[in-house]
């Protein structure tokens, strides 16, 4: 496999993307293309030991950063690292593209400049699988800020086929994330989209609370991407924010010190559910092709996972199963 990294992406470029891509080449194998300014990528990839690990370089003489307003990017900058990369997927040079880049960059340049939409879907959604546990799919979670019913419906079928296809459910639950189970609960967008959803054949479960999709009483949650977005980021907040006051109250003293030592492994444990690294990114489902939009501040191992998460929907023929919606 054939799977592209943008090397100018993360907030620290180019040193995790680099780190992670190697990594990734080393473990699963593959053939990673680092796409970026040739002479800044030779010199971080001199760094590394290549041995079992088949990384090579695309130049490209631009980058998106993440000051970059998205309408710009698109012909503004048609030799940034994320035009080269998807066009090496849109050329079958390549089978998935991964960045850590601008997020509204990545999704015009992929709906707009390169890859564009398919045939049947109105707006790609980006799916993040949540970092708690069962790893429900929240869909949109950012790439469109305001939508209308039949959109959550076509993020509810993209959900369903990428969970089906991913975590081997023959039906994956779907939900819509109101702010209360019953049907007279949500805004005009939810109550219009409920009777779509009924009808159309999705294992429909309901409405839930942000609360029951974290518990894993769903395996896909819709929503839009603006919502998506907030419950996305204040998880992850807080988990972080939970992790470091454990942390700070088990050092105030030496009984909670003792405590802590002998909890460690399970506190370990619990980290790793909660790390949104372990995911690594979103798939933008939608266009034609496989791209995953990493976090800005990912490091190698994060992208690592990226990498190992766009070659899992390349095996598991997720592009193939949506372009029959």
């Amino acid at each position: 496999m054939r799977i592209v990294v943008d090397a100018m992406g993360s907030d620290n470029h180019p040193a995790p993307d680099v780190a992670g891509a190697v990594e990734a080449a080393r473990e699963f194998g593959d053939e990673i293309i680092l796409v970026g300014d040739q002479k800044l990528l030779e010199a971080e990839l001199a760094k590394h030991n290549l041995t079992n690990a088949r990384v090579t370089i695309k130049h490209a003489s631009q980058a998106v950063t993440m000051e970059d307003k998205p309408r710009d990017v698109v012909r503004g900058k048609p030799d940034s690292s994320m035009h080269v990369g998807m066009n090496l997927v849109k050329e079958g040079a390549a089978e998935a593209f991964v960045t850590a880049g601008n997020t509204g960059g990545a999704l015009a340049i992929a709906m707009l400049g390169t890859l564009r939409r398919l045939p049947s879907i109105k707006r790609p959604a980006l799916g993040i699988l949540f970092p708690t546990p069962g790893h429900p799919l929240l869909i949109d979670n950012g790439a469109n800020t305001d939508c209308d019913p039949e959109n959550l419906l076509q993020f509810a079928q993209m959900g369903s086929i990428y969970v089906s296809r991913m975590n081997g459910i023959q039906q994956p639950r779907i939900a819509l994330i109101s702010n209360g189970e019953e049907d007279g609960k949500g805004n005009a967008l939810i109550q219009a989209t409920i009777p779509l959803l009924r009808e159309s054949g999705l294992n429909y479960i309901g409405n839930i609370e942000p609360k029951e999709f974290l518990q894993g009483h769903a395996d896909v949650g819709v929503t839009d991407g603006f919502v998506g977005n907030v419950l996305m980021k204040t998880v992850e907040a807080t988990a972080k924010m939970l992790m470091e006051a454990l942390r700070t109250e088990l050092k105030a003293g030496v009984l909670s010190s003792l405590g802590g030592l002998l909890a460690r492994p399970a506190f370990r444990r619990v980290g790793k559910i909660l790390n949104p690294d372990e995911i690594g990114g979103a798939p933008l489902l939608g266009v034609k092709g496989v791209v995953i939009v990493a976090h800005g501040r990912s490091n190698a191992y994060a992208m690592k996972q990226a990498i190992g998460q766009a070659r899992r929907i390349v095996e598991a023929k997720v592009l193939d199963a949506l372009a029959e919606l």
